[in-house]
């Protein structure tokens, strides 16, 4: 069963995650053979002032 995180700033809508929710679930289907029941997303909603890139806060 393949259990995929996404880690990735939190502002996006809960349209954004269905999409993408669904998405990804159509190529694990495609592509790894699975079910749709099989796959599950989490997704995991990271303020920019809890993110450190390339030696700083996101949020500076």
């Amino acid at each position: 069963m393949p259990n995929i995180t996404i880690q990735w700033y939190a502002g996006r809508t809960d349209q954004q995650k269905r999409e993408i929710t669904a998405a990804i679930t159509e190529a694990m289907v495609k592509i790894g053979k699975t079910t749709p029941d099989q796959v599950h997303i989490v997704f995991q909603d990271v303020e920019k002032a809890n993110w450190g890139v390339n030696g700083k806060l996101a949020s500076d």
